[in-house]
């Protein structure tokens, strides 16, 4: 069920909005922080155990940015919620912290609930900005989000980014005979679920735009083949028409189209099909195998991968296949290269001993490594292009997990998931 959100005048702890001006809150850099800030969330005044629930979602979501050291819930003070909008400065001030996040829970004549939140300068004693979400109470996790997300988005001056999704391929059993699964989850880990059942090998799950698809590559027969996936129906559908080797699927920026690679004549080259289905239309057609195409924000362009020059490398064309030119010079092999959301940086694989996530600009140039793990691949990024998801390998085991990696720099976070996991796929920013 589509989530309902609504902002609200928080009347009842009796203070307006607050004018979003620079405070003293301490600077926050490049996407990173010179020393995490400090930041208090205690428990919202509710009544029953929702408000410590979702102010702990809230300290969970602010610490995975890495740019805050969330106090509480617990081992701080509480507050009335007429206190929600006009906290007592002085007394949070003595207890170190730069910013305050508080708010309340209340419910609704409609069966709904409200969740406020707000955003405090403690030390400059004023209020940065506030805001209410009308919620089913089932749904109190999603308004915990958009609270971090809001707190994120005003003090470090990014777009938010905490409430998305993540789909990937669940992997279980012994390294000689995974089963792969399509999972999807909440980006903290919570709310997880199985898409696919297991009785195909699957890998590369891809989010439409908007998210309410996937395309993925199946292994039906051992031939890998483009399915379209509805996640609110659970309905799937095979793509491409005929017999050929199809994979690597990617949806347009406007959702109407899937680039994809498909084998055929001893040649593996690019295609792009309407969404809807239909014939595919070539792109590539070069000697070697042209694969795992990405398109600018803009659907301008399209990345991909080609060994055309004797060694994967990455390279760029037009959305109509025209004017290709190769970007990457490094050394070693580049691979899965993925377009960032605002459209100047492009993320790979970059295979010269270990498998590392770099990237680079979408011109060419610029590039750097982001991780330094054994077998690091498959970067996916984050909506506002500040984190990017990638799978990691163990040595030895085979065991895959999911990481994140700020672009800024920084150390990779392992994310929460039940098994191991491949293959991720970073969701827009939930409606």
């Amino acid at each position: 069920m589509r989530f309902l959100i609504a902002s609200l005048l928080i009347g009842t702890a009796g203070v307006a909005l607050a004018q979003d001006q620079p405070g003293d809150i301490p600077e926050l850099v490049g996407g990173s922080v010179k020393t995490a800030q400090a930041i208090a969330v205690p428990v919202l005044p509710s009544g029953d155990a929702t408000g410590r629930q979702i102010a702990e979602v809230i300290a969970s979501d602010l610490r995975a940015t890495g740019l805050f050291t969330p106090l509480g819930p617990s081992g701080v003070p509480t507050y009335s919620q007429a206190e929600a909008g006009n906290p007592a400065y002085p007394q949070w001030r003595s207890a170190g912290v730069a910013a305050l996040v508080s708010g309340y829970v209340e419910p609704r004549p409609d069966g709904r609930m409200t969740v406020a939140c707000y955003l405090h300068d403690v030390t400059a004693g004023r209020q940065l900005t506030q805001q209410g979400f009308a919620v089913a109470p089932n749904d109190w996790r999603r308004a915990a989000h958009k609270c971090a997300d809001m707190v994120y988005s005003r003090l470090s001056g990014q777009q938010p980014y905490l409430d998305t999704r993540v789909v990937y391929v669940a992997e279980t059993g012994p390294k000689n005979n995974r089963v792969k699964r399509v999972a999807i989850m909440d980006s903290d880990g919570s709310n997880h679920r199985y898409l696919t059942e297991g009785r195909h090998t699957i890998v590369t799950p891809r989010f439409s735009p908007n998210g309410s698809k996937l395309v993925y590559t199946a292994y039906i027969g051992r031939r890998p083949r483009v399915l379209l996936y509805d996640v609110a129906s659970g309905s799937e559908r095979l793509l491409i028409p005929g017999n050929n080797i199809t994979f690597a699927p990617r949806f347009s920026p406007d959702g109407r189209d899937v680039i994809f690679s498909m084998a055929n004549g001893g040649n593996t080259d690019i295609y792009v099909v309407s969404a809807s289905g239909g014939e595919p239309r070539r792109l590539t057609a070069t000697p070697g195998a042209d694969t795992s195409p990405s398109y600018s924000p803009d659907g301008r362009q399209i990345v991909f991968e080609s060994d055309r020059s004797g060694s994967q490398q990455l390279y760029v064309m037009n959305r109509d296949g025209s004017g290709q030119r190769r970007i990457s010079f490094g050394g070693g092999r580049y691979a899965s290269p993925v377009w960032s959301p605002t459209g100047g940086m492009i993320a790979f694989t970059k295979i010269a001993g270990p498998f590392r996530i770099g990237v680079m600009s979408a011109g060419g140039g610029g590039e750097r490594i982001l991780t330094d793990g054994w077998q690091d691949e498959g970067p996916s990024w984050a909506p506002n292009g500040q984190f990017v998801m990638f799978h990691r390998t163990q040595q030895g085991s085979g065991t895959a997990r999911l990481y994140a990696v700020p672009v800024g720099g920084g150390s990779a976070r392992l994310m929460p998931t039940p098994v191991g996991g491949s293959d991720p796929s970073w969701s827009p920013l939930n409606n």
